[in-house]
């Protein structure tokens, strides 16, 4: 979204929140001449979208790591600006393993199961209320003339290619709206060394709180009154871009009703979960020509999505996932027993000389207080009609609310997130 230049009158701004949409809004509206406070919880800027430098020589994304679809999407033109690598990967690029190591035929019959889940979708659409996309497939004669072994590589099909993407299990998915968006074309591309680099370039000059978890917020005749656990913040207006999570939870407390439409979206939409574990290793034992590597196990398993990241970043990196009911379950292990999980799964599909590896991050977005998940998913009874109802002016414009959880067409994205941000700024600049 273009922002106007200039403010129309001198205005103060807090932006709660300093991932992708807080600083998208922020860098907006101090380049406009407001004042702009941003107010974050954590000791660091990014919120879900977290380069960790835990590795001086290979930072890593423990968040957000894609953009998707790359053709005129505003986060390749920040990437670019920056220098940054952008690294396609392809889900024709793929490979299939099962549990004893044997190379199983899989894209073809992933095609397939999407058929069977579009087929299932279209027989629930004139029903008289919406259904969760389990139930949907599960009633259909497609599922149910399959053979087991059958219904097994369509669920990690499923899995995989739906759960995975929206982050909420399929029991739970709506199965009339879980893909509701617009696409950008182009490609879907890794971004290193990460995403750190164009928050701290949207985030440069700007007055950043940090550490300061937001309590309450409330209107006042003037403005807006936010208190944290530091202190007392006033404004003429604030953006609230903190995570769907965190709205659902209650630990913020709105001292006056939101809009009847924007409560009902805040508890409407699910919060999923979406889970890495990054392993280092001093040598390559996977197929290097391939970005995605499928782990079909006798049952439904965990760890059945792996990315390479040798071709982005040069190093023998592979990053496993774990999406909605199995990401729940591997938060629950410490990092010992995840790292063992990870590695019983690479050496079920590689045979037991894969080594041990010489590092481990892992990421646990359910057990953050300041995200209470990854990223937000249209739950049963949800629909586009939610995000735009969450998006934009409460209180009589003293609030406005921005986030990938409020972008009805690029939702549980970066570039959602900073299109939202960017429009709550524009709003408040013409406003």
């Amino acid at each position: 979204m273009s922002v106007p230049d200039r403010l129309a009158s001198p205005r103060s701004i807090l932006v709660l929140g300093a991932g992708m949409a807080g600083l998208g809004a922020a860098r907006a509206l101090k380049d406009a001449g407001a004042s702009v406070k941003v107010i974050e919880a954590r000791n660091r800027i990014g919120g879900r979208t977290h380069t960790s430098h835990l590795w001086p020589d290979l930072p890593v994304d423990m968040g957000a790591s894609w953009i998707h679809g790359t053709k005129g999407n505003p986060v390749t033109a920040l990437a670019r600006a920056q220098g940054l690598k952008i690294t396609p990967t392809d889900y024709e690029r793929s490979v299939t393993f099962d549990s004893c190591g044997q190379k199983v035929p899989f894209v073809k019959a992933a095609k397939s199961a999407l058929k069977l889940v579009e087929k299932a979708r279209k027989r629930v659409y004139k029903a008289d209320a919406d259904l969760s996309l389990q139930v949907a497939i599960e009633a259909s004669p497609e599922w149910q003339q399959l053979s087991e072994d059958a219904r097994r590589v369509a669920r990690l099909a499923i899995n995989t290619r739906i759960e995975h993407e929206y982050s909420g299990d399929w029991s739970r998915l709506s199965a009339w709206n879980f893909d509701q968006g617009v696409d950008f074309p182009g490609d879907e591309a890794v971004v290193t060394p990460g995403f750190g680099p164009i928050l701290a370039h949207l985030a440069q000059g700007l007055d950043l709180r940090l550490g300061e978890a937001v309590r309450s917020i409330t209107p006042r005749p003037e403005g807006v009154e936010v208190r944290t656990a530091q202190g007392i913040h006033f404004a003429d207006h604030a953006i609230v871009t903190l995570p769907l999570g965190v709205l659902q939870s209650g630990d913020i407390r709105f001292a006056e009703p939101l809009s009847r439409k924007r409560q009902r979206a805040i508890e409407g939409l699910g919060m999923g979960l979406l889970n890495k574990c990054v392993l280092r290793f001093d040598r390559v034992f996977w197929p290097e020509d391939m970005d995605w590597i499928d782990f079909l196990g006798p049952v439904q398993t965990l760890w059945a999505d792996w990315t390479s990241y040798l071709p982005a970043t040069g190093h023998p990196l592979i990053v496993g996932f774990n999406a909605a009911r199995m990401a729940e379950e591997i938060e629950e292990l410490d990092d010992r027993d995840t790292v063992a999980s990870a590695v019983a799964a690479l050496r079920a599909m590689f045979g037991t000389s894969v080594p041990d590896p010489s590092g481990a991050q892992i990421s646990r977005w359910r057990q953050d207080p300041f995200a209470l998940g990854a990223y937000s998913f249209k739950a049963v009874g949800s629909s586009r009609k939610d995000r735009k109802a969450l998006f934009g002016a409460d209180w009589d414009g003293r609030l406005f609310f921005a986030g990938e959880a409020t972008s009805a067409d690029q939702p549980a994205t970066v570039h959602g997130a900073l299109i939202t941000g960017r429009a709550a700024a524009a709003a408040l600049i013409t406003g």
